[in-house]
């Protein structure tokens, strides 16, 4: 009698492994991967044409990672702010957290979206629910490297 109910089962099993299999969606890896690809190449090369224009225009080279670090974030932010950074995450994914830019939607992108909260409560609050534990554990981590950089280098 077990068998019979145990062979019921494992039909029912198979039966919804290929209902599921229908149903999800095929993995597109590598095109997801030259994607991202592609879009963080272009922010990347926007970075290096700011970064070429800034010398060009005879800042010193001090200042040249300064600026294109600001005006890098405002781009984020303005992109951001306009709706055209989700756009542009929603085509190239992983693509757009390149680190500058990638941070600045995740400080800018909250703080919009709970502006009607208020500034107190809903800017000011929620602008770093993303941002924060990134910050929160990369100081943390570079705290510890530094820690070990300094126990190594006594020796």
């Amino acid at each position: 009698m077990s068998s019979k109910s145990e062979m019921k089962e494992e039909k029912i099993k198979k039966k919804y492994e290929t209902m599921a299999n229908e149903v999800v969606p095929k993995s597109k890896i590598f095109q997801d991967c030259l994607k991202a690809f592609l879009v963080g190449g272009l922010i990347c090369d926007v970075g290096q044409f700011v970064h070429n224009m800034t010398v060009n225009f005879g800042f010193p080279e001090e200042q040249v990672s300064s600026i294109v670090s600001i005006i890098m974030i405002f781009l984020g932010a303005l992109l951001t702010g306009t709706g055209i950074y989700s756009k542009l995450a929603a085509f190239g994914g992983a693509g757009t957290v390149v680190p500058i830019t990638g941070f600045s939607n995740a400080v800018v992108a909250p703080a919009i979206e709970f502006k009607k909260e208020g500034f107190i409560f809903g800017v000011a609050a929620k602008m770093f629910t993303i941002a924060g534990p990134v910050l929160v554990y990369g100081i943390g981590t570079s705290v510890i490297v530094g820690i070990i950089y300094y126990i190594i280098s006594l020796f």
